[in-house]
């Protein structure tokens, strides 16, 4: 996780670009994990509703987001 605290130090930089980038990127690093567990709670037999319920969104909008993957 040398990545994720590397950007999440660099998103408080003063700099707005540096800033800025961190947060694009720390984006980019969210969304893959996101899809990552998503996947292994598929995988282990979790229905859209748990997976919901942990991500605190609604089931039809995490089987939208992950659904066709």
């Amino acid at each position: 996780m040398t990545e994720a605290t590397d950007l999440a130090e660099r998103a408080g930089d003063r700099d707005p670009r540096i800033g800025l980038r961190a947060v694009a990127a720390l984006r980019r690093l969210l969304e893959q994990l996101e899809s990552v567990q998503v996947r292994s709670a598929r995988n282990h037999g979790w229905s859209w509703q748990d997976i919901a319920a942990e991500l605190g969104v609604s089931r039809q909008a995490v089987h939208k987001k992950h659904g066709r993957r």
